[in-house]
């Protein structure tokens, strides 16, 4: 009897592992699926975001920075300044 991850060709899989594998397979199929409209829906939400004027690309960073941790947001930013007053003062009004 094959043990689940053996490559020879030789052995069958039993049938409890040959529902497992059946399992994950199906369910990483429906996640794709899922993923795909998902996806689609997002790409229509950003398509109605420009019909009406909006820039998507500065909508897009501000979900990103939603998306992290508020003391990593904090820290990115003071490293912002911290660069942009080194470089040029006055990039800081920009930012």
């Amino acid at each position: 009897m094959a043990e689940i991850g053996h490559n020879s060709g030789d052995e069958v899989l039993n049938q409890a592992a040959q529902g497992q594998l059946k399992s994950i397979i199906q369910r990483i199929e429906s996640l794709i699926a899922e993923r795909a409209e998902i996806n689609e829906g997002i790409k229509e939400v950003k398509a109605e975001a420009k019909g009406n004027g909006f820039d998507v690309a500065p909508i897009m960073k501000l979900i990103a920075v939603r998306a992290k941790d508020r003391a990593k947001q904090q820290e990115a930013r003071a490293i912002l300044e911290l660069y942009a007053s080194a470089i040029d003062p006055s990039l800081l009004e920009l930012i």
